[in-house]
């Protein structure tokens, strides 16, 4: 019976033992196979998936280049900020969570509901937050929230150099002046590279650089200048109420521009709220009749063609002069006066008696050789050529009004061009804001290289026209208000009207005043030209214009350490006679 029992067990033990061994290699052929499904049969899918959960492809951080002025002070930089985005497959963000974040964010909580619920797996929820804010965003800690730093553009001086600088959009986008004319240069495209991250979500090392540079652009203007000539337009505008004004000063042997300042103005970290009244850079963009700052086109071009001896006198005894039915007058009767007092004392009647002689073809061919109505190719956008009718398309009162700046249009960089020629010994010269372009690491892609010069007068006709253009400044000309002490100053003023839109004739109230000149007269360093258009209780240019001229200059050769060319007190005493 006993010897039955020990059968008994060992059956039952040799049955659970087949039934144990069965079950272990049934489960493992049951993970053999599921391990060859995976792996062999399921291997491309499973490997997407993890893939995509680890691998994600990211954009190489493209950072604009730099931009600097001629001493290397930045002014156009990048900022580096976070921007928040999300996978919405993975984001578990609750009623409560959603409200924290639209509260930091100031948004809608129904607009990041939207964004959670995109059937993407890389949604931005905001771009380029502060730093502050993106903290408390971290501090939530949600799942499926993460930052990607991105470069916000920045300028430091904020509205300095506005109209040369330019800004961009949002998306750096490029908008105006520099930023848009050279953003061939300053831009680069990063591309696209593929990162594996861990379970935390943080990039293992990749291998390769994650950034991307653009150049830096080196400016020609000065800073220190810039500010100088913004400062005193500022005070020009809130003294004459004006609508608007525009400086330029310009190297007049290189065509360097130091400065240029429109105003009204804008702010380059917060383009979005200015208007095209402020953006527009009125130095090229806007053309005006300049008035009597035109009339060194007849004394240059009658210099030039030796027409009168030496001693010529202009008898304007009567005020007014009639060209082809018209009546143009002078501001104050004159009486005779020699070619120098004509250019001096700003007469219309004079210049137009010079006009006379030398007809309209020479009229246009020398305004044509001093640059007007043609692009200045200043390497900025939006410049515009302004006009001179040709002599065939002259009406009957052309001959009286063209020698003395009507019937053309000019921008106020034109002028300055012009009035450089003169300074600089004749030569018509190429104005430009860039001097260099280099690499990331400093190595040299453009500098400016200056052309042929172009002469538009000869030597002895620039001296001449520079030692009239000092008389000006002097005691009887137009422009005492333009007088340095220490040292002397060759320009002249501009007064001219304005049409009247309704009318679509001269208009009675509204002028635009404007002093053009260059410094010191016999060795000139800066050319310089104020235009303020439309300003309240005086009109004239020697009135209006010349006294920031004056400002402006005395503050600049002093920072620039230019030497006085005469004592004070000879130059006092020289104002005073």
């Amino acid at each position: 019976m006993r010897q039955g029992l020990n059968q008994g067990r060992d059956d039952a033990n040799r049955k659970r033992t087949i039934i144990l061994n069965t079950i272990i290699i049934f489960s493992f052929v049951v993970v053999f196979f599921r391990l060859a499904d995976i792996m062999v049969l399921k291997n491309k899918f499973y490997s997407e998936k993890a893939s995509s959960q680890q691998v994600k492809t990211e954009d190489i951080q493209a950072r604009r280049g730099n931009i600097y002025d001629r001493k290397g002070r930045e002014v156009a930089i990048n900022l580096e900020l976070e921007s928040l985005y999300c996978d919405p497959e993975e984001a578990h963000a609750n009623a409560d969570t959603v409200r924290k974040l639209s509260s930091i964010l100031n948004t809608e909580p129904k607009a990041i509901k939207a964004k959670l619920s995109q059937d993407r797996r890389f949604v931005w929820v905001d771009r380029k937050l502060p730093l502050d804010t993106a903290e408390r965003v971290r501090k939530l800690n949600v799942q499926g929230f993460g930052f990607m730093p991105e470069a916000k553009r920045f300028y430091p001086r904020g509205t300095l150099a506005s109209h040369i600088i330019g800004a961009v959009g949002g998306e750096n986008q490029p908008l105006e002046g520099i930023e848009l004319q050279y953003d061939r240069y300053l831009r680069i495209s990063g591309g696209k590279v593929k990162v594996a991250r861990d379970a935390s979500g943080r990039v293992l090392s990749t291998g390769m650089n994650m950034e991307a540079k653009g150049n830096d652009v080196i400016l020609t203007i000065d800073e220190g200048l810039q500010y100088i000539v913004e400062k005193e337009l500022d005070k020009a505008m809130a003294t004459w109420r004006a609508v608007a004004a525009t400086a330029i000063m310009m190297d007049p042997f290189t065509g360097e521009i130091l400065a240029l300042a429109n105003r009204p103005t804008y702010d380059l970290n917060d383009i979005s709220g200015a208007n095209r009244h402020e953006v527009r850079n009125r130095a090229i963009t806007d053309i005006y009749e300049p008035g009597s700052t035109f009339k060194i086109v007849v004394g240059s071009a009658a210099l030039e063609e030796k027409l009168f001896p030496k001693g010529q006198t202009f008898d304007c005894s009567r005020g007014s002069i009639e060209v082809g039915g018209k009546n143009v007058r002078d501001a104050h009767k004159h009486g005779v006066l020699t070619f120098e007092e004509v250019i001096q004392k700003s007469s219309n009647v004079g210049s137009i008696m010079i006009g006379m002689r030398l007809g309209k073809d020479r009229i246009y061919e020398y305004a044509k050789r001093l640059g007007f109505g043609d692009k200045t190719d200043l390497d900025l956008p939006g410049e515009v050529s302004g006009w001179i009718r040709k002599p065939d398309r002259w009406s009957a009162t052309s001959l009286g009004a063209i020698p003395i700046g009507q019937e053309v249009a000019v921008t106020p960089l034109q002028v300055l061009r012009a009035y450089a020629a003169i300074a600089n010994g004749g030569y018509l010269v190429q104005p430009h804001v860039v001097a260099e372009i280099r690499t990331p690491d400093g190595q040299p892609v453009f500098s400016f290289q200056e052309g042929k010069k172009k002469r538009a007068l000869s030597e002895r006709t620039a001296a001449t026209m520079r030692d009239i253009l000092k008389t000006v400044v002097e005691e009887g000309g137009t422009a005492t208000g333009a007088a340095i002490q220490g040292n002397k100053v060759a320009g002249k003023t501009g007064t001219a009207q304005l049409i009247d839109p309704r009318t679509k004739r001269y208009s009675k109230d509204r002028f635009i005043g404007s002093f053009v000149g260059f410094v010191p007269a016999d060795k000139p360093r800066l050319a310089m030209i104020v235009v303020i258009n439309e300003p309240k209780g005086q009109i004239y240019g020697g009135v209006v214009a010349a006294p920031v001229f004056k400002n402006v200059a005395d503050q600049a050769l002093s920072y620039l350490n230019i030497p006085m060319d005469e004592s004070p007190a000879k130059n006092m005493l020289l104002v005073k006679q």
